[in-house]
């Protein structure tokens, strides 16, 4: 058995668990998930020092200690992303599968005295999906992806004084993940020296693996005055040691009877990245509250990714992959207006860098920067409240213009082109007060 000298043709696990930076399903740079409420997603999430809700335990625990007696928080957001590829080589348009994705969530909070309150939150972090037809381009390095985060978040916040407020929780979270992507059997064929390469048809390789870890966020919240306020929070890096399987399916069987492709265990270590939020709001009048923010994440983090294998795939049982994200930053404003007591209006925009450069940039990792508009609008009765809100995310076109996947995928099958695409976001969320 030939040894190989493109380490990248290391396909099987490698480039399944790639995947898992695909692109994110919600806005966030990578494949972060900040759509938490529709409260906060009315004011494209510019709520970090003025929320008035349950799920300012994801985005400032400090703040809880405003809310009173104790309040449930229900709700889930309609995204519907789009994204075409428009190939260099060709000139064909591909466009993805149709998806439609439903990341929910619960908060709670209770005022244990007028100093102490505890919150708990259960919400999806991180989280992509992604769908390309078996026949498009770049069938070699991404087809079909999903991974999921699931993070519980306990959190206690302590009043200082009447102005200062801290908070602190943990973070425990889970990861599931399934990855496809299918097989070039006649690059395989032709360096194993096939004399009929060219007519083995393409396999396919599913990856389904999990993992969990542990983390920390920790949350302030100072009121200047009356009127201006302060908040800021940050969230730790979480480490996942991710447990999995390769399944190779339809492979030809010249190529499978050399057992070169085994189905096998893999494992790799993935570091989520640390958060900080800030916002400064002020209140013109008693009606008008208005917030500018920013959001830092910490995806340098994930400079290269590491993946051992139990069985030689091709050879070998170990591949480090090169991504050389860099950290990124977001802005955004957001303002709330209270029509009348019961119905309050919102508004908001938010500017996104991305976290992937362009000797990296792939098409399981589509990610660009964006601009996000946002609407909405809450209604509040004695003991309940609802809030609705509409986002629309435009991401910039981004270039492929390298060399990434070249070994796996050959040189008519990398991709190279222009990545478009969009989001609409609709979001609902109920508050029970008790």
């Amino acid at each position: 058995m030939m040894k190989f000298r493109y380490s990248g043709f290391a396909l099987a696990p490698v480039l399944m668990l790639l995947v898992v930076l695909s692109s994110s399903y919600s806005y966030g740079a990578g494949f972060g998930i900040f759509t938490q409420g529709a409260k906060a997603l009315g004011q494209a999430n510019a709520v970090v020092a003025h929320l008035d809700s349950p799920s300012a335990v994801f985005f400032n625990p400090a703040l809880i200690n405003q809310l009173s007696g104790t309040q449930m928080e229900f709700g889930t957001t309609l995204v519907v992303p789009t994204r075409e590829f428009k190939s260099d080589l060709t000139g064909e348009t591909y466009h993805n599968e149709d998806n439609v994705y439903f990341p929910s969530t619960v908060y709670m909070t209770h005022a244990f005295t007028d100093r102490i309150s505890a919150g708990l939150g259960c919400f999806v972090p991180f989280g992509l999906g992604t769908n390309w037809d078996d026949h498009w381009e770049g069938r070699y390095i991404a087809t079909s992806s999903e991974i999921q985060t699931y993070m519980v978040n306990p959190v206690i916040s302590y009043r200082l004084s009447p102005r200062v407020s801290l908070a602190a929780g943990v973070d425990f979270l889970w990861l599931d993940t399934t990855l496809e992507q299918r097989v070039n059997s006649a690059g395989i064929g032709s360096l194993l020296g096939f004399s009929k390469a060219y007519e083995l048809s393409d396999g396919n390789q599913k990856f389904s693996g999990d993992g969990n870890g542990v983390g920390y966020n920790l949350g302030l919240a100072v009121a200047f005055t009356d009127k201006l306020t302060f908040g800021a929070s940050y969230r730790s890096k979480v480490t996942v040691d991710i447990d999995g399987d390769v399944v190779f399916s339809d492979i030809p069987d010249a190529l499978a009877s050399t057992g070169i492709l085994p189905d096998t265990n893999g494992n790799a270590d993935m570091t989520l990245p640390a958060q900080f939020t800030a916002g400064v709001a002020y209140a013109f009048t008693d009606q008008l509250t208005v917030e500018v923010g920013m959001r830092w994440e910490g995806w340098s983090c994930f400079d290269s990714l590491e993946i051992e294998m139990d069985q030689a795939v091709l050879n070998q049982t170990s591949q480090t992959i090169e991504k050389k994200w860099h950290d990124t930053w977001t802005y955004n404003i957001g303002a709330e207006y209270q029509l009348t007591k019961q119905l309050a209006l919102s508004a908001g925009y938010l500017y996104q860098e991305n976290a992937v450069p362009d000797d990296t940039f792939e098409p399981s990792t589509p990610d660009s920067d964006c601009h996000l508009f946002c609407l909405g609008g809450s209604y509040g009765w004695k003991r309940a409240s609802l809030a609705l809100s509409y986002g629309y995310q435009l991401n910039l076109d981004r270039d492929k213009d390298n060399n990434v996947g070249l070994a796996s995928a050959g040189e008519a099958n990398i991709a190279n082109g222009t990545y478009s695409g969009n989001l609409h976001l609709v979001s609902a969320s109920l508050t029970v007060m008790f």
